[in-house]
């Protein structure tokens, strides 16, 4: 049975969705690809376990804190979505690919695989953001393309970062 809850995070409200024990979900306000009503369930409080759980750890992942997650999920899509998504999960942390990279795993194409990552429902956990242009362009994100540079940023290396500042 779905449930969820919104919750606040520095990078503003997140809908957290749970289903039975695993996370299911996490969507920003004006996501591109929203849930249907029956894809949320019913309103709970943020106490629900598998919810604080996931908002614990979206909040240390978001603070620098973390560089994964440690949550069940379940993942629900066709057999492309599945598999686009499964190697979003193998992108490593401060690393990118980009899309055309992701289709010629695939034997596929670049469109394709970029709308199987816009339709990933658990932005930041399977870490979509991490997708970007054939030429590092910072293309859509459901989150905007704002959030997308905040959270490469998080993940920069730091002394990538310091030698940007010379």
């Amino acid at each position: 049975m779905n449930r969820h809850a919104i919750v606040s995070t520095r990078i503003g409200d997140l809908t957290l969705v749970a289903s039975d024990n695993a996370l299911a979900g996490v969507y920003f306000p004006h996501h591109w690809v929203k849930p249907t009503p029956e894809t949320l369930g019913d309103r709970v409080e943020s106490t629900d376990p598998v919810i604080a759980a996931a908002t614990q750890q979206l909040d240390e992942f978001l603070a620098g804190e973390r560089t994964g997650f440690d949550l069940p999920t379940v993942l629900r899509g066709d057999e492309f979505q599945r598999r686009v998504w499964t190697i979003l999960e193998e992108i490593p942390y401060g690393e990118t690919t980009t899309y055309g990279e992701i289709a010629a795993k695939l034997d596929s194409h670049a469109q394709a695989v970029g709308k199987a990552v816009g339709q990933n429902p658990l932005s930041i956990v399977v870490p979509c953001h991490r997708v970007i242009g054939k030429n590092g362009s910072l293309t859509g994100y459901a989150g905007g393309v704002k959030r997308k540079q905040f959270l490469l940023d998080l993940e920069e290396p730091a002394e990538v970062a310091a030698a940007r500042l010379f």
